[in-house]
């Protein structure tokens, strides 16, 4: 009796190990980038993709258009500055978490230049200090 149980469990073990190796070699990581094509981007930190993915942008904050904080002038031009850099193009997108609007949080990345930290070192976005632990990248921008 005692062999069949280990015989069952060693097969119940080696089924586990084979799904498990199966599916994280066919079911690509979250973590790991893939291609995407953006549609536009609504503001600098917020985008949709072609294929009506809603996109935050992480680990970065930008102006806000609408609204009692909102810098509409500098808003639209980062929008329009986000827009000309990738609306219509493929780009990659590392996913790392949705938010509680349901959008995609993710880093962005074209000609393997990370977008978010692009626009930090242009000064059109600053460093969103409450999510910054997502981002690599972001730590070398915290002031302690």
């Amino acid at each position: 009796m005692k062999v069949n149980i280990l015989k069952n469990s060693n097969k119940n073990l080696l089924i586990i190990l084979l799904v498990f190796l199966f599916s994280n070699f066919y079911i690509p990581s979250f973590a790991e980038a893939q291609k995407i094509f953006i549609k536009s981007c609504y503001d600098g930190d917020t985008c949709t993709s072609i294929s009506g993915e809603k996109i935050r942008l992480a680990c970065i904050d930008t102006p806000e258009i609408k609204g009692e904080r909102s810098d509409s002038l500098k808003a639209l031009f980062v929008r329009d500055y986000l827009n000309d850099l990738i609306s219509g193009k493929e780009i990659k997108i590392r996913r790392i978490t949705y938010d509680r609007y349901g959008r995609t949080v993710a880093e962005l990345y074209k000609d393997n230049k990370n977008l978010q930290k692009h626009l930090v070192d242009l000064g059109l976005a600053k460093v969103y200090t409450k999510y910054a632990y997502q981002c690599k990248w972001s730590k070398n921008y915290l002031t302690n």
